[in-house]
């Protein structure tokens, strides 16, 4: 698959204080891949450089072919940003706002405004291209600025909290508008969020940032399965039964890490070669199985689990 994004050992440092730390990772053609880390853990840091608008302190990065230092102009050229607050100006009208852009991006008018209006449209702003930004909704706002990003065709689009202030159901139309743009028009999209259902729920691929290290590199399918396989699994039972000696039983059983209860439920954290012990456990009990299923971890849950450990090393 080809690489859209590819960072060598992408540093950005401010005196003594290294905002990005050698980072090295890989965006793939096609995918929608959430960038996530805390505040200051380098997120934004690492967009600007990648658009071209910083200068790396040291390593570099190929954006859909051009090198970010040698080839900036190229690169802003091919990628477009929507920063966490829009730069869209309240007293123009929706298509004076993407004209405006239009006319930034050098576009000739009659090119500037075929894509207007089929930007516009899919958006689903058309009908209001000629109301001013001032009296649009911030879901309409968030809509209006995914439509300037993509004046220019670009081939990947960075993403900022898309969704920050947004009421519930203006981060759906967001969320659909952004997954529609991906699986409609293929485009490769780089989002940072605080939402972390919304990017489980959006992207493909995950990195997690912190203190400006990558921490993690995945795809959300693997991410899955490793740990819903390995040592971290976690199986949900529903038994009729529970009593604190089946408890500590399960407890004992080999490639059980733990055991908890919740909501009148078990969950049991191991490895998937305990499942047999496990039921053979809750028979001699003398209570039955009514459910048992590996349960998915959110990605909160994921997000916490290597911040803890990178923060603990």
């Amino acid at each position: 698959m080809d690489n859209v994004v590819e960072t060598r050992k992408l540093t950005k440092a401010y005196g003594d204080f290294v905002a990005v730390n050698e980072l090295d990772m890989e965006v793939n053609k096609g995918e929608v891949f959430g960038f996530l880390g805390p505040n200051g853990a380098g997120k934004t840091t690492t967009i600007l450089m990648l658009m071209g608008l910083s200068v790396p302190t040291k390593g570099t990065a190929i954006v859909a072919g051009h090198d970010i230092i040698e080839d900036s102009r190229e690169v802003r050229r091919v990628a477009s940003i929507l920063p966490e607050y829009s730069s869209l100006y309240g007293d123009l009208t929706a298509w004076e706002n993407l004209d405006y852009i239009g006319r930034l991006n050098d576009q000739p008018k009659e090119e500037r405004e075929n894509r207007i209006g089929e930007m516009l449209g899919l958006v689903g702003m058309a009908n209001w291209a000629d109301s001013k930004l001032e009296s649009f909704s911030r879901g309409m706002k968030q809509r209006l600025g995914i439509a300037s990003t993509l004046m220019k065709d670009p081939q990947i689009v960075f993403l900022d909290e898309p969704t920050i202030g947004l009421d519930p159901v203006a981060t759906r139309e967001v969320r659909e508008l952004i997954m529609k743009l991906n699986r409609e028009k293929g485009l490769t999209v780089v989002m940072t969020s605080h939402l972390l259902h919304e990017i489980q729920m959006t992207c493909t691929k995950i990195g997690i940032i912190n203190r400006g290290k990558l921490i993690l590199l995945e795809s959300m399918e693997n991410l899955n399965k490793t740990m819903s396989g390995g040592e971290d699994r976690r199986v949900e039972l529903m038994l009729t039964e529970t009593t604190p000696d089946l408890v500590r039983d399960l407890e004992a059983v080999t490639g059980v890490k733990s055991v908890t209860q919740e909501n009148g439920r078990l969950y049991v954290y191991g490895n998937s070669n305990s499942d047999l012990e496990v039921s053979r456990a809750v028979t001699r009990h003398g209570s039955y199985i009514l459910m048992m299923k590996p349960r998915e971890y959110t990605l909160e849950e994921i997000f916490m689990k290597y911040y803890n450990q990178e923060v603990a090393g």
